[in-house]
């Protein structure tokens, strides 16, 4: 029978075995400097130094101590941070064919499954196949026109929900993001109340947010705990694990047997899915392939597109200057008879600078996902040993007061004149060969939601019954996926004109 000693022997005796191996590997390269950072310590490196909430923040403060290029490790892994965008495109960029490889996530990617997705792949032969797939369907603007029509619909049924309950402003902002999303990837048109498609969704990413982490479970620190078994002190996260795994399985399966059942009926419109299995006959590892591409685009949009929009309307919020001006645009392009649509993108400069400045003032992906050096490698002179975690702080470099004046202020003229400020779309979608495919779809949908928004409704900061006005923080919550922390604001109609726009059937 074997004993909770025996347990604990043999877990000691893996984790030992690591460490002398890391060990051992670090005396080969001692000779050649890591970048600088924090002082490590025998054995556990900067473990203690590891920020376990809104890590970007306690990277930001190493920048400014060590520089653009940091280093620290834990437990023999070496972690790379990079605080500007100079080094990121030196390093991800221009090094791409040895820094695209994904490191094994122990929590979120090998207990729960999220290593099957895009985001979390490995980079070799199925990694190249999703990319070249997903680009065919919607990587580029040309690609994307068949789909702009559906973004303008489901957004302004978002208006409708918005008009109808105001005060419910967050659970609009899901279902309209699962709608576009789902429309694209499985074809698939949500229910109005509590649809199963958006729930699954919902619930699965912000699953993939918190497993994913860099502070998140000890056993991303610690590989090796994965092994220990789920009844044990302790193990808690094993159990946690099983239950999301589900999770995301049934958010991988369901949408796809619905598209083959579509198509067995002949009914099945135009959609990532449909596309890829019309007329073939696909063996067990290509349907695999196609199954988890689409539920990659389906989980990456809903989430992230979510989080930049409510950044949108607490901008709003906070900043009535702004939203007065991006109005007056709207007006005096557009006028009040329609809504704005695509077709207006190129004659909305300052909505499409409000756009820009949503995607830089709120950072949704702050630390992104960590690339892995799959070679050894010099930067700047300093070592990059193979295995290493490379962490670009996009948040530092879309706050970086030498790039963005004044970057806590939510200002779209930055963007705008002789000599604009840097686009933030070059940074926010990640680097190299993991930069994100969904990254066309994303800008189409807040530039479209927020010329919608501000050409039917007034936003400002909410003033209880007794005259109480709740002033929103311009905090963000953490996880891989960051959202902005929750806010009230009050949404209403600029005009009855307003109103019956918004009531107004949608182009379909």
């Amino acid at each position: 029978m074997i004993t909770v000693f025996a347990i604990i022997d043999v877990c000691a005796v893996i984790i030992a075995l690591i460490l002398i191996q890391r060990l051992l590997n670090a005396t080969q390269t001692r000779r050649t400097l890591f970048p600088p950072g924090p002082k490590e310590l025998p054995l556990i490196g900067n473990l203690l130094d590891m920020p376990t909430e809104k890590e970007w923040l306690t990277f930001s403060k190493w920048g400014e101590i060590y520089g653009d290029l940091v280093s620290v490790a834990f437990f023999g892994q070496r972690l790379i941070i990079l605080n500007s965008a100079k080094t990121a495109v030196d390093l991800l960029d221009k090094k791409s064919s040895i820094h695209s490889d994904r490191p094994s996530i122990p929590m979120g990617g090998e207990l729960v499954g999220w290593k099957n997705t895009l985001v979390l792949i490995p980079y070799g032969k199925r990694f190249r196949s999703y990319r070249r797939l997903a680009h065919q369907l919607f990587g580029n603007k040309a690609t994307m026109e068949q789909f702009l029509p559906v973004e303008e619909r489901e957004t302004h049924r978002f208006l409708k929900r918005v008009l109808a309950q105001p005060e419910n402003l967050s659970q609009h902002i899901r279902k309209t993001a699962g709608a576009i999303i789902l429309h694209i990837s499985h074809g698939y048109d949500i229910e109005e109340e509590n649809d199963p498609f958006v729930t699954l969704a919902d619930r699965a990413t912000d699953q993939f947010s918190i497993s994913t982490a860099p502070g998140g479970f000890l056993v991303n620190h610690i590989p090796a705990l994965r092994h220990v078994p789920s009844w044990f002190p302790g193990a808690g996260f094993q159990r946690k694990a099983k239950e999301w795994a589900e999770a995301l399985e049934n958010m991988v399966d369901r949408p796809y047997n619905f598209v083959k059942s579509q198509m067995a009926a002949g009914k099945a419109p135009l959609s990532l899915t449909s596309s890829l299995l019309e007329g073939r006959q696909v063996g067990a590892e290509e349907e695999f392939d196609i199954k988890w591409l689409a539920a990659s685009l389906y989980s990456g949009g809903a989430d992230t597109t979510v989080s930049s929009i409510h950044a949108f309307f607490k901008a709003m919020a906070l900043f009535p200057d702004v939203q007065a001006i991006a109005q007056a645009e709207v007006d005096a392009i557009i006028g009040s008879d329609r809504l704005p649509g695509f077709s207006d993108r190129e004659q909305l400069p300052y909505i499409n600078a409000l756009a820009l400045e949503v995607i830089r003032w709120h950072t949704v992906t702050p630390t992104g996902v960590p690339h892995r050096a799959i070679e050894n490698d010099i930067q700047d002179g300093y070592f990059i040993p193979k295995g290493s975690l490379i962490v670009a702080n996009i948040w530092k470099m879309l706050h970086d007061p030498a790039i963005y004046n004044s970057p806590s202020e939510f200002k779209p003229e930055r963007f705008l004149g002789s000599t604009p400020e840097p686009d933030p779309r070059t940074v926010a979608f990640g680097f190299g060969r993991r930069i994100c495919p969904g990254r066309v779809l994303a800008d189409a949908s807040i530039f479209i939601s927020c010329a919608m928004s501000l050409a039917v409704y007034d936003i400002s900061k909410y003033s209880s019954p007794e005259g109480f006005v709740s002033e929103p923080d311009v905090e963000q919550t953490t996880g891989t996926i960051s959202h902005p922390t929750p806010f009230q604001c009050t949404i209403k109609p600029r005009a009855e004109k307003a109103v019956a726009l918004i009531s107004a059937d949608e182009h379909l």
